[in-house]
């Protein structure tokens, strides 16, 4: 497995080329770069990501031309790092299972230039949240709306030869592992599985099971840790410090075969941000470590 980590965990004011450079220099192989509105078009994005201390840094946009994003992978290799994967998170503000029509196209679109993205860059695998349950969309709404748009965009992603990872979050949706392995074989298609958080299921859940059921439907893996003590999002803490059973998922994820990075995605440190990248691959050092 590799030491990776989402672009995210850096200061929002870092060019991505700095961020390529940071990530190089705390010995990461590998950095998952974020797609984000242009500022022009900024909305209400932030709800989610603002409350777990994250920001967009610059780099990937739903403006950013093929050629632009070949520039920043061509970047990347040259300091010996791998794109394996692009992460957004506008299905917060566009959710895929959304009432209204416009809202869930404009989703749809989201993720299609995603795949164009990572294709362009070399990302063999995009994050998509499925959906999200609220009191305009029931459950059995979500379920419905959400298998179809990705059974639509499968095809898409086939195209591009990119992989659609759903990614379990805190969207009241998805809920246990036998749901996630259900929804994805539904969808029926090679290139749709599982984004695999590791931290978010710990307020409910094991991912060392999820890990075990899940099986060969993960694409890829999110890496970050969570108090249960706490119990809210303000729960999530760096890497080795809340209660993630880091032995058991290490060990699930070697009886499965995974061997792809292992994203951090963890909130920059308010006093020094730049520090947690450091500190982050120290952790996953000791994390890739255990038996």
């Amino acid at each position: 497995m590799l030491k990776g980590i989402n672009q995210w965990c850096f200061p929002g004011h870092l060019s991505v080329e700095e961020c390529i450079d940071l990530a190089k220099e705390a010995g990461f192989a590998a950095l998952e770069l974020n797609v984000s509105e242009p500022p022009s078009a900024k909305g209400t994005e932030g709800t989610i990501i603002e409350s777990l201390g994250l920001s967009d840094a610059a780099g990937l946009t739903t403006e950013t031309s093929t050629a632009e994003a070949q520039e920043i992978a061509q970047t990347a290799r040259q300091a010996g790092l791998q794109l394996p994967s692009l992460s957004t998170g506008l299905h917060w503000q566009y959710p895929l299972t959304s009432p209204d029509p416009a809202t869930r196209d404009k989703g749809i679109a989201i993720v299609v230039k995603m795949l164009e993205l990572a294709a362009a860059v070399g990302a063999d695998t995009v994050l998509v949240v499925p959906g999200v349950v609220d009191g305009r969309t029931s459950y059995r709404q979500a379920w419905d709306r959400s298998i179809a748009v990705l059974r639509d965009l499968a095809g898409e992603a086939a195209k591009q030869r990119v992989h659609i990872g759903v990614e379990n979050v805190w969207n009241k949706f998805l809920l246990s592992p036998l749901e996630l392995v259900r929804f994805v074989d539904e969808i029926n298609s090679e290139w749709v599985g599982a984004y695999f958080d590791v931290g978010n299921v710990l307020i409910s859940g094991y991912p060392d099971q999820w890990i075990l059921e899940l099986g060969e439907r993960i694409r890829k893996i999110h890496v970050k840790d969570f108090r249960t003590d706490i119990g809210n999002i303000q729960g999530f803490v760096p890497l080795l410090q809340g209660n993630v059973p880091w032995k058991r998922t290490v060990q699930a994820l070697r009886k499965i075969g995974y061997d792809g990075p292992l994203t951090a995605e963890v909130s920059p440190y308010p006093g020094s941000p730049s520090q947690l990248v450091f500190d982050t691959s120290r952790a996953l050092d000791i994390i890739l470590a255990m038996e």
